[in-house]
């Protein structure tokens, strides 16, 4: 199958716009153009940062449209320097959680230079992944989600960053503290496609013949892996695009909240899937990249220790121990599906979507 004619376009207009990104640090003078490409400080630590989220809350939590406005707010810390605080913007987003959470998700947006010197630079425009409900389930359901984009990480790079907060969220026009809870910032779209030597595309419609086989099977498997299937990459549903310099096109997961490992009290599978708990694993993988799959469980199994570390290392201790052990049966039912080519192919592999 011929590739999409946007797909050919947007590869032939990056080859000729977009120099390399060593190239481009190489010709560089700047130290801006250099720290570009570089991991932004607050991605270069792994530790949960404490800070401390200011705004009129009351008026984030109005805004519920679809392009809701730009809100005024200011994210303070403590550096080893005393007291930093930053200007920033905020505005809601989502679909299902803008509705239904008490506390909507956010974007962030850092205008100017306040960010300068601080662990907040070069971020752009990140997602504050935070708490629907002000509870301790709602800051467990956060916790297993990072989780989840770290080992994602540890699979491949084409994936998003993301840095753990303890978050305090204080209503300015009261000045008083609505909350303390977990999130995490995750990394913008165009940075990733920066750190891909590319750009993110937004159009609908692409095909297993379209995207990059190697990094289309390994989303497809550790999507199963988790036992997510809310996501499409054909529709861009939780799903990004980077098409790249040299005219790939990458796929990238996000959005895990929906997946058993999480198994979130509100997440229900699609009914057209006909299956009736997101712990049910289904594979949704194309049969077109069928060759791929075998190729990548090796990789699965030699990252298996560096996975299952994740839930003992700081991090991983703020899970509650039942979550845990919970969370790592699930992922030793998948190892045992993995454990050979020929398991795996009749487990899950032979019902691949689409013709073999």
């Amino acid at each position: 199958m011929m590739p999409l004619p946007w797909l050919v376009l947007a590869a032939t207009a990056l080859s000729l716009a977009m120099p390399p990104v060593a190239a481009a640090q190489a010709a560089a003078t700047g130290s801006d153009a250099l720290a570009v490409a570089a991991v932004p400080p607050l991605f270069a630590r792994d530790s949960p940062l404490v800070a401390t989220f200011s705004a009129n809350l009351r008026r984030l939590r109005a805004d519920r449209d679809s392009n809701p406005p730009w809100r005024q707010a200011t994210i303070t810390y403590t550096s080893d320097t005393g007291r930093v605080v930053i200007q920033a913007r905020a505005r809601t987003r989502g679909i299902w959680r803008l509705k239904n959470c008490a506390f909507p998700p956010l974007r962030l947006d850092f205008p100017g230079k306040s960010t300068r010197g601080t662990v907040f630079h070069h971020l752009g425009r990140p997602k504050l992944v935070n708490f629907c409900k002000d509870t301790d389930q709602y800051d467990q359901y956060i916790l297993q989600e990072f989780q989840l984009y770290r080992i994602y990480q540890l699979l491949t790079p084409v994936s998003y960053r993301v840095r753990l907060l303890k978050m305090t969220y204080v209503d300015s026009a009261s000045g008083r503290t609505d909350a303390t809870r977990w999130a995490f910032v995750a990394e913008d779209p165009e940075r990733l496609a920066t750190r891909m030597q590319g750009t993110v595309m937004k159009t609908q419609g692409a095909t297993a013949d379209d995207l990059e086989p190697e990094q289309l099977a390994l989303a497809y498997l550790f999507e199963y892996m988790i036992g997510n299937t809310d996501f499409s990459f054909n529709r861009l549903h939780n799903t990004q695009l980077i098409g790249t310099s040299d005219g790939r096109l990458l796929p990238v997961a996000y959005d895990f909240d929906y997946a058993g490992a999480v198994n979130a009290e509100y997440a229900v599978p699609d009914p057209h899937l006909r299956i009736r708990s997101v712990r049910t694993r289904m594979f949704r993988g194309y049969c077109a990249i069928s060759a791929e799959y075998p190729k990548l469980l090796p990789l699965f199994r030699d990252k298996k220790p560096a996975i299952y570390a994740l839930y003992r290392d700081q991090i991983g201790q703020l899970l509650d121990a039942r979550r845990v052990r919970e969370t790592l049966a699930y992922f030793d039912e998948f190892y045992d599906l993995i454990a050979t080519t020929a398991s795996a192919q009749s487990a899950f592999l032979d019902s691949c979507v689409g013709p073999h």
